[in-house]
């Protein structure tokens, strides 16, 4: 299933690693990302493919947040359909 993850958080070394070595760890396909640093704000948004399995969205949400709250980061993890239902006029 496709998902957005995003990312924010004060700019240092790692984070994009940080991110992607959990999703490699979890077989979870990047299909696309961008990130930019605003000032010292780090930001990234990636398109996801997260394994079908009972609970598996909602453990990567669950396990993200709460890694990114370890590293000072918000990390946020929105189905795909919700992402475009909230932008579509």
């Amino acid at each position: 299933m496709k998902a957005v993850i995003s990312v924010v958080g004060k700019d240092r070394t790692g984070i994009l690693a940080f991110v992607s070595t959990y999703c490699a760890q979890r077989d979870i396909n990047i299909e696309d990302v961008t990130q930019k640093v605003l000032q010292d704000i780090f930001t990234m948004i990636m398109i996801v493919d997260i394994p079908q399995g009972p609970d598996n969205f909602r453990r990567t949400a669950d396990e993200l947040e709460e890694l990114g709250n370890e590293q000072m980061l918000k990390i946020h993890v929105m189905h795909e359909d919700i992402f475009n239902a909230m932008h579509t006029i």
